[in-house]
């Protein structure tokens, strides 16, 4: 009998968790026999979960609209998954250290001992890291406003903070976009239909939100050409103490993918860009444009290449 509960709590959370599902995949994910899983589907109806049949060839089924649905319904790989990321939420954001916490222990006292265990097992430790960190972090109801403008297409009305005086701005909202530790918005201006690329951690949106708009498809291509491959996503070098640029002969989207936040990528052509970083010594500036193992062009300022020709003469006694 415990057997038997335990497979149809698995059979709700499968259904729970997809539009559909063909009768012979759900069969062998449960490993019962077609006519066992026409039997726990009836179970379920008759405690009040509307599960319908899809007809077609092979069959199928899906969880009906109504009902009544348990708060929640997690299978061990799920339950493992949540906890793994509530240990590992964003520190980017501020104002959600309380509800993570509150979150892990509410899931902790629901937890079979056997799961409680697993998950106490995956000790995380975050460490800081200098890059993704350099932009201060997010309070959480500018995500919550930006977020909610995006879910209901609505134009976003925001302030740059970066821009003094900065004009009010109206765009439609389309993506939220998080690289290299910083949150960038992808939206298109309401007045003259231009995509941009906008820091989230440098806008001050207003709770109204405008009128509706009809949202655009955006592929992830388009999503990385936008944020990653974008030299005028609103990023400067982060505040470091020694900055130096040079011209790379890689493509701009190759170096964009492995750069630190904080850098900034500018294509020159489908083969060169100019690319611009920071660190806490000329010697980090360096080592930074060292590991793309490329020609140096164009290097700014004279401190860079001295410390290039100091590092080269190094090396080279080293060989």
């Amino acid at each position: 009998m415990a057997d038997t509960s335990a497979r149809i709590l698995r059979l709700l959370s499968l259904l729970a968790a997809r539009v559909e599902w063909p009768g012979a995949e759900l069969a062998a994910r449960l490993a019962v026999s077609p006519r066992t899983l026409r039997r726990d589907v009836d179970t379920l109806r008759e405690l009040g979960y509307p599960v319908d049949a899809i007809k077609g060839p092979g069959g199928g089924y899906r969880l009906g609209a109504g009902g009544t649905l348990p708060p929640l319904v997690l299978d061990d790989d799920q339950a493992i998954a949540i906890a793994l990321a509530l240990r590992t939420a964003p520190a980017t954001v501020t104002g959600i250290d309380d509800a993570v916490t509150r979150a892990l222990t509410t899931l902790r006292q629901v937890l079979p001992a056997r799961l409680r265990a697993a998950t106490d097992a995956f000790e995380v430790t975050t460490l800081p890291n200098y890059w993704e960190f350099a932009a201060p972090p997010i309070d959480v109801d500018i995500l919550r406003t930006v977020g909610a403008a995006i879910r209901t297409s609505r134009v976003l009305r925001f302030t740059p903070t970066d821009a003094d005086p900065a004009p009010p701005l109206e765009v439609e909202p389309h993506h939220l976009v998080v690289w290299a530790g910083r949150w960038y918005l992808i939206a298109r201006d309401h007045r003259h239909r231009t995509w941009h690329t906008y820091r989230v951690d440098r806008i001050d949106p207003r709770t109204a939100t405008g009128p509706a708009f009809h949202p655009t498809p955006l592929t992830d291509d388009d999503l990385t050409r936008l944020v990653v491959r974008n030299p005028d996503r609103g990023d400067t070098t982060a505040p470091w103490q020694c900055v130096g640029s040079a011209t790379l002969p890689l493509p701009a989207h190759v170096v964009a993918r492995w750069a630190p936040g904080g850098s900034v990528v500018e294509p020159l052509d489908a083969d060169h860009c100019r690319f611009t970083i920071g660190s806490w010594s000329w010697a980090g500036v360096a080592g930074l444009f060292i590991t793309f193992d490329a020609d140096l062009t164009d290097v700014e300022p004279a401190e860079l290449r001295d410390t290039l020709a100091r590092i080269g003469h190094r090396l080279h006694n080293a060989s």
